[in-house]
């Protein structure tokens, strides 16, 4: 007798995917970050641990994992991140355990690093790492956004447009690079590689099984 087949296309278990926004500050991936994590509930967000100190407002745990220097050094010494970099003079890296917790659990996972960072990831994870890059308009457009956040000063808002044309150098190291015009437009084209990305034939876990499936059915008839 023929196995039963679903009458409905079937929801293949698939791998998660490690999704990667990066962009110079000011070009809007933090809002595109927080958006996403809104729209997409299989969708979760690593923390990273920095050595920074914390803002007004941001809360452990939530924001960053806060830790001194020796503690980081401590964690870069016993691999407890997938990826870390220096940025600004301040350290940040991604702790391992909770991503693979997340990842164990079927969720994917969203990552808001830099270059070195993705560069680091993909070496590690490989096929299951997707990296969009995000530009702002113009130079001008994107010292026009830093200034309109008024929480940094001259120097520090001229230290980030510096840094900003050597992450932009690295935009062919991603699978995806978006021009930052309209927040709500790019936004809807990150979800939608998110989404595409999702379906690929290499993430489909249950496929072959299903194809052998259909199979047998047609060699029963």
């Amino acid at each position: 007798m023929a196995d039963s087949i679903p009458s409905e296309n079937p929801d293949f278990k698939r791998r998660g995917v490690l999704f990667v926004l990066s962009s110079p500050s000011g070009a809007g991936k933090s809002t595109i970050a927080r958006k996403l994590l809104a729209a997409e509930p299989d969708l979760a967000m690593s923390v990273s641990a920095t050595t920074r100190p914390m803002r007004p407002g941001e809360v452990e745990g939530k924001d960053y994992h806060f830790v001194d220097l020796t503690e980081f050094r401590r964690m870069v010494a016993d691999h407890e991140f997938l990826e870390w970099a220096h940025v600004f003079g301040e350290r940040y890296g991604t702790p391992r355990a909770p991503v693979e917790a997340m990842l164990r659990s079927g969720r994917d996972v969203l990552f808001d690093i830099d270059w070195q960072g993705a560069q680091q990831l993909h070496q590690i994870a490989g096929g299951d790492v997707v990296r969009v890059f995000i530009l702002p308009p113009s130079m001008d457009e994107l010292e026009r956004r830093l200034r309109g956040r008024a929480t940094d000063s001259d120097a520090v808002i001229e230290r980030r447009m510096a840094r900003a044309a050597g992450e932009i150098a690295h935009w062919d190291g991603y699978d995806y690079v978006l021009c930052n015009v309209d927040a709500e437009d790019c936004f809807r084209r990150v979800q939608t590689i998110l989404h595409a990305e999702r379906m690929k034939r290499s993430r489909q876990t249950g496929l072959i099984g299903f194809i052998r499936k259909l199979s047998r059915h047609h060699q029963d008839d």
